[in-house]
């Protein structure tokens, strides 16, 4: 098995999922959209099952691998969510996320041969940055509906708050997740847990927003004025996850790779 034969394992995948998210609409049937999205996810796996055997290796020395691992724990962790609060949609967000890395596997192949730093050649990278996407995309979803509900307004208010509330649980969970798995990976690869690295102090910066907003109605804020934390909120994690890395101070950075 070889990334030749990739798209035709990724075309079923995704026609599985789609139709499987479809069902959870449409049908009638309690099974059929898990049944389907289960079936997308056995797929993926034998493809990555295959490659790992051709190549003697788990599948995560290069870019392309890493990326391969992403698409298949964005659709696991993304429908292990989705039974656990029955968002429909959430189940939606993270199989769209997915074909995004699935669509850069098949665009761009001289990604697969190209390796990663010995450093990042770790069982904590997946997974690490995995969470960390699934926490963005929440936290971005939950900003979305902060916006919908301060500027134009929402008819079940109460259903929005409910909505936005859970996915900022959900998403900082992740965050928190990425945090204390980067810590461990750390440790492993360089000797310290915590090294106040520029990433790593944004990271803190950013969780310690969304603690915010988790605790302004609590000290006395209006359940529609805490709101506007989260588009703030959203802003330090852009600078978290893109910004960062234009820091002068972060060109020693072990995360500017």
């Amino acid at each position: 098995m070889n990334w030749n034969e990739f798209i035709f394992f990724a075309l079923i995948s995704i026609v599985f999922w789609y139709t499987g998210v479809l069902a959870l609409y449409k049908s009638k049937s309690k099974w059929l959209g898990d049944a389907l999205i289960i079936t997308g996810l056995l797929v993926f796996t034998g493809f990555i099952v295959a490659l790992w055997q051709s190549l003697g290796h788990p599948p995560m020395k290069t870019m392309g691998e890493t990326r391969l691992l992403y698409s298949f724990f964005l659709v696991l962790v993304g429908y292990v969510t989705y039974r656990r609060w029955r968002y429909k949609w959430l189940m939606a967000y993270s199989i769209a996320v997915s074909t995004v890395f699935i669509i850069i596997n098949l665009i761009k192949p001289e990604i697969h041969t190209t390796n990663l730093m010995p450093a990042l050649q770790s069982i904590w990278f997946v997974p690490h940055v995995t969470v960390y996407i699934l926490s963005y995309a929440m936290l971005g979803a939950a900003t979305i509906g902060a916006v919908i509900v301060l500027y134009k307004g929402a008819e079940n208010r109460m259903s929005y708050f409910e909505l936005i509330d859970n996915l900022v649980y959900i998403g900082l969970g992740f965050l928190i997740a990425g945090m204390l798995m980067g810590a461990i990976w750390a440790k492993e690869a360089w000797g310290d847990y915590w090294t106040w690295d520029p990433k790593e102090v944004w990271a803190f910066i950013t969780a310690a927003s969304y603690m915010l907003y988790i605790h302004a109605p609590k000290a006395g804020f209006s359940r529609k004025n805490s709101l506007w934390i989260l588009p703030l909120a959203f802003i330090l994690l852009l600078i978290t996850w893109l910004g960062v890395s234009y820091l002068p101070a972060a060109q020693g950075s072990i995360h500017v790779y």
